[in-house]
């Protein structure tokens, strides 16, 4: 594992918010969603692509808090240009279990 530095952490945006929006991506080569997340005035509304649909029902994820790195530039995922990368932990069956707030916060928040 490479080590960095605190500096080199604090420049990474990891920020909370809302799921406000799930479509399917039929284009994705491995199954997933296109997911809109509020992530407060600030920052506003960022689309991305998750590949999370072993564990979740597009249904389920409408409200549902989430972390998300929001200062990567965008990366073009088929015809969909992603503009946050979701945080979650791979299971050993390859599924991803999403990295949320235990509770309630403001949608723009920094993790600390």
């Amino acid at each position: 594992m490479k080590q960095i530095s605190w500096d080199e952490f604090e420049q990474v945006e990891l920020r909370a918010g809302t799921i406000v929006k799930v479509d399917d991506f039929p284009e994705a080569r491995i199954p997933a969603y296109i997911i809109n997340v509020d992530f407060g005035s600030e920052i506003g509304i960022k689309k991305s692509s998750a590949r999370i649909t072993d564990l979740y029902e597009k249904e389920d994820l409408l409200g549902k808090q989430i972390i998300a790195v929001v200062n990567f530039p965008s990366k073009q995922i088929g015809p969909m240009k992603s503009e946050c990368l979701i945080t979650g932990f791979y299971q050993d069956d390859g599924a991803v279990v999403l990295a949320v707030p235990e509770k309630k916060i403001i949608n723009g928040s920094k993790l600390a």
